[in-house]
């Protein structure tokens, strides 16, 4: 049994084929596979389950899973200590981040961090959506991820620390720019700028319009807020977007409305185990929540 079978058979049980873990790896389906078979051989029994459409880990799989993702997450990160070690400098940070996350939510944050740690490494990893962050995390790509919170990801942990109410960004000399707040079917006649596709917030928001029979028209979608923020500046449609920290009710020639019916987003940080985190990786996260503006 060698540390890189177990790293194999975890990203096994978390892909769920074993073809995409060899395209992860530049391998072969058939030398993953060995990995696999040679735990079952020491093991003595059956870890993974063989299904048409992948595998899935029996109870002796996620016995073993567990207690492997627990080691090598403890492994790789006191690997990754011994490297700042060798190198000499104060310890490393990795954090998934989306596109904008940085300039929104993290500026005075990571100021503040650097002036007390001037000696530390921070490394960013940009994710184009929260589902990515989370995956990053999830395979030990990243330490820290912030994230729109959604639903429950095995083998990570979310902690929602801030609301954004929903808004409506209008030019400001569209008729709806001069109401102090927009009703749900206010929205149906809108010219929808939609959300990333498949991202956590366009979720959010489709799921609670479709409970009230809001249903949108769109012909503009965008990769991320602040692009769909900037056309609904230039008075290319209206964009519903979470609130965003320094956002305030919009400034220039755009308008943010509150939907007070919509519930709001909740953002916040993410961890494999928040107990298995470093010292130096807890204190980055505390500091981003210090900083956050409102």
């Amino acid at each position: 049994m060698t540390l890189d079978d177990l790293r194999v058979f975890v990203a096994v049980c978390a892909a769920g084929n074993l073809s995409a873990v060899a395209r992860d790896l530049s391998c072969s389906q058939s030398a993953v596979s060995q990995h696999v078979k040679r735990l079952e051989r020491e093991t003595g029994l059956v870890l993974l389950e063989r299904r048409p459409r992948g595998v899935v880990p029996t109870r002796a799989g996620r016995v073993l899973r567990q207690a492997a993702a627990e080691g090598l997450s403890g492994l790789d990160a006191a690997l990754r200590h011994l490297d700042d070690l060798r190198r000499g400098v104060g310890g490393t940070v990795r954090v998934a981040t989306g596109a904008t996350t940085v300039r929104h939510f993290m500026a005075a944050g990571v100021a503040a961090f650097r002036g007390r740690h001037p000696e530390a490494a921070l490394q960013f990893e940009t994710a184009g959506s929260s589902r990515r962050c989370l995956e990053a995390v999830r395979s030990h790509a990243a330490d820290l991820a912030w994230v729109t919170t959604g639903p429950p990801l095995e083998g990570v942990e979310q902690r929602a620390s801030h609301e954004l109410p929903w808004m409506l960004a209008v030019h400001a000399d569209d008729p709806l720019a001069r109401r102090t707040a927009i009703a749900l079917e206010d929205l149906s006649g809108i010219r929808h700028i939609e959300l990333p596709e498949h991202s956590t917030s366009r979720l959010h928001l489709e799921t609670h319009l479709e409970r009230h029979g809001v249903r949108l028209t769109s012909t503009t979608s965008v990769a991320d807020w602040d692009t769909a923020l900037l056309l609904a500046e230039l008075g290319l449609g209206h964009a519903i977007l979470p609130a965003l920290p320094g956002w305030g009710r919009g400034s220039g020639d755009v308008r943010l409305v509150p939907i007070p019916d919509l519930p709001p987003l909740t953002a916040g940080w993410a961890a494999r185990r928040w107990d298995a985190l470093s010292p130096l990786a807890v204190e980055f996260a505390d500091t981003v929540l210090e900083h956050l503006r409102t």
